[in-house]
C-alpha cells in the first residue's frame, strides 16, 4: 500500500543516514584528536586504566627529576673521597720518607700539614646544591642517611614510594672532644668506673666490660683511659713522645652500632700503642658482636702491667670528630711519632678507600635506577598509546567509506522522498 502520510522508504533512508553521519562524526572525532578513546564516553574502563597509568608517568617524570639530583650529590661525594685517598696517599709517602733519619723532618712535616689542610679544603667544599656527604656530625635521628626517591610501587593495596638510602660518611680532620664527668649506663662491666689493674703474667691477664647496643646515639662518647703502667708498658699512660692522649676515646655518630664504638676505641688504641712503640702482644682488645662484650687482654710478659678504666659521657657538650681526626696527631719530627704516624695512616687511607667504595656502589644504583626508570616509562607511554591512540590507517580508510555511504544515503534519502510523486500519475 502506498501513502502520501507516511512514507516508510524516506525514514529507514533517514535513520541510514544518521547512522551514517554519527559514524562520520566519530571518526572525524579519531583524526581530530588521534584517540580512539578521547574520553570518559567514549570506552569507561580503557579511559580509566589510561588516566591511571598517565598519572604514573607524570610521578615517574618526577623520580627521574630525584634521581638525577641524588645522582649529582653521590658523584661529588665519590669524586671527593677519591681526591681524599690520593691526598692520603701522599701523606704516607711523606711518612714513609720520614723513616730515614737522615732527612730533613720538620719540612716533611710542613708538607703533611699542608696536604692535611687541603684535606680539609676537599671536604668541606664537597657540597651539592648545600648538602654534603662527607660530613656527618649531626645529633639528629636519621640523620646520617639521606634517602634518594627512587620509585612508585603500585599494588592491589595502594600505592608506596621507595627510596635508594645513601649512608653519609665522615672525612673531617676535626679531632673530637669530650667534656663532662662519665658514667652514664652506656657500658657496664668490671672495667667500668674503676681501674682494672692488668699485671702481666704467662697467662695474659683479662678484663671487660659491655658496649650496650640500645644506648649507643650520637654524641655519646666512650673512653678507655690507661694509667699506672709498668714494665714496657710505663709509657702506655703518658703521650709525650707523640702527642697522644692516654686515655683513647671515640664520639658516637648518628647511625653507629655498638660494633662501630669497639671499632673506633680499637683502632684509637691502636694508634696510641703504636706511638709508644707497643703493640698488640702489649695490650690489646676483642669483640663480641652479638653480646656487645670487650675483652681486654694484657701482657704476657711478667712486669709488664697496666691499669684500665672504660666511661661513656652523656651526648651533651661532646663534638664529633671527623673520621680522619687522628691525622690531627701525625707528627713526623721524632722516631716515635714517624712510627705512629705509619700505622696511623693506614686506617686512615682505608676510611676514606671505604667511604669512597660505599658512594661508588650507591651512585651506581642510582644510575641503575635511573635508566630503569627511562625505560619503565617509555614502556607506560607505549602501552597508553595501546590502549587510546586511533589507528590512523584504518581511520582514514574507514573515513573514505563513510563519505562514500554518506553520499549513497543522501541519494537513497532523496529517492524515497519523490516516491508519493509518482501517485499523481495515478489522479492524471
Amino acid at each position: 500500500m502506498s501513502s502520501i502520510l507516511t512514507n516508510n522508504g524516506a525514514m529507514v533512508a533517514l535513520q541510514t543516514l544518521k547512522s551514517i553521519n554519527s559514524n562520520m562524526a566519530d571518526t572525524q572525532s579519531k583524526i581530530s584528536t588521534g584517540k580512539a578513546v578521547a574520553n570518559a564516553k567514549d570506552n569507561s574502563a580503557v579511559w580509566a586504566i589510561s588516566k591511571v597509568m598517565e598519572a604514573d608517568v607524570k610521578g615517574f617524570k618526577g623520580i627521574s627529576d630525584s634521581l638525577n639530583l641524588g645522582q649529582s650529590t653521590v658523584a661529588v661525594a665519590r669524586q671527593a673521597s677519591e681526591t681524599v685517598t690520593d691526598l692520603l696517599t701522599d701523606i704516607k709517602g711523606k711518612i714513609v720518607a720520614a723513616q730515614e733519619e737522615n732527612v730533613d723532618r720538620d719540612k716533611i712535616q710542613t708538607d703533611i700539614a699542608a696536604l692535611r689542610d687541603q684535606i680539609g679544603a676537599v671536604v668541606g667544599a664537597a657540597q651539592f646544591n648545600g648538602l654534603n656527604l662527607l660530613d656527618n656530625k649531626d645529633t639528629t635521628a636519621g640523620s646520617n642517611t639521606i634517602n634518594v626517591l627512587a620509585s612508585l610501587d603500585r599494588s592491589a593495596t595502594g600505592v608506596a614510594a621507595s627510596d635508594i638510602s645513601v649512608a653519609k660518611q665522615d672525612l673531617g680532620i676535626t679531632a673530637s672532644e669530650i667534656t663532662g664527668a662519665g658514667g652514664g649506663t652506656e657500658v657496664s662491666g668490671a672495667a667500668v668506673g674503676s681501674t682494672v689493674a692488668l699485671n702481666g703474667a704467662a697467662t695474659a691477664p683479662t678484663t671487660s666490660f659491655t658496649i650496650v647496643a640500645a644506648s649507643v646515639a650520637a654524641g655519646v662518647g666512650y673512653t678507655i683511659e690507661l694509667t699506672a703502667g709498668a714494665g714496657d708498658m710505663a709509657t702506655a699512660n703518658t703521650s709525650a713522645s707523640t702527642g697522644h692522649p692516654s686515655e683513647v676515646m671515640y664520639v658516637a655518630r648518628e647511625g653507629d652500632t655498638n660494633q662501630d664504638v669497639f671499632d673506633g676505641l680499637n683502632d684509637a688504641l691502636k694508634t696510641h700503642l703504636a706511638g709508644e712503640g707497643l703493640d698488640a702482644d702489649d695490650l690489646s682488645m676483642s669483640f663480641n658482636a652479638s653480646t656487645g662484650l670487650v675483652t681486654v687482654t694484657g701482657s704476657s710478659t711478667t712486669g709488664n702491667n697496666i691499669t684500665v678504666e672504660a666511661e661513656s659521657y652523656a651526648a651533651a657538650g661532646n663534638t664529633i670528630g671527623g673520621g680522619l681526626g687522628e691525622i690531627e696527631h701525625i707528627d713526623v719530627t721524632t722516631q716515635e711519632g714517624v712510627d705512629s704516624a705509619l700505622t696511623a695512616i693506614e686506617g686512615l687511607i682505608q676510611t676514606a678507600v671505604d667511604s669512597a667504595a660505599n658512594f661508588g656502589s650507591a651512585q651506581g644504583r642510582i644510575e641503575t635506577q635511573a635508566d630503569f626508570i627511562s625505560g619503565l616509562t617509555d614502556a607506560l607511554k607505549s602501552g597508553i598509546g595501546s590502549l587510546v591512540d586511533a589507528d590512523m590507517e584504518e581511520t582514514s580508510a574507514r573515513l573514505q567509506a563513510l563519505q562514500v555511504q554518506q553520499q549513497l544515503g543522501v541519494q537513497a534519502l532523496s529517492i524515497a522522498n519523490q516516491a508519493p510523486q509518482q501517485l499523481l500519475s495515478l489522479f492524471r
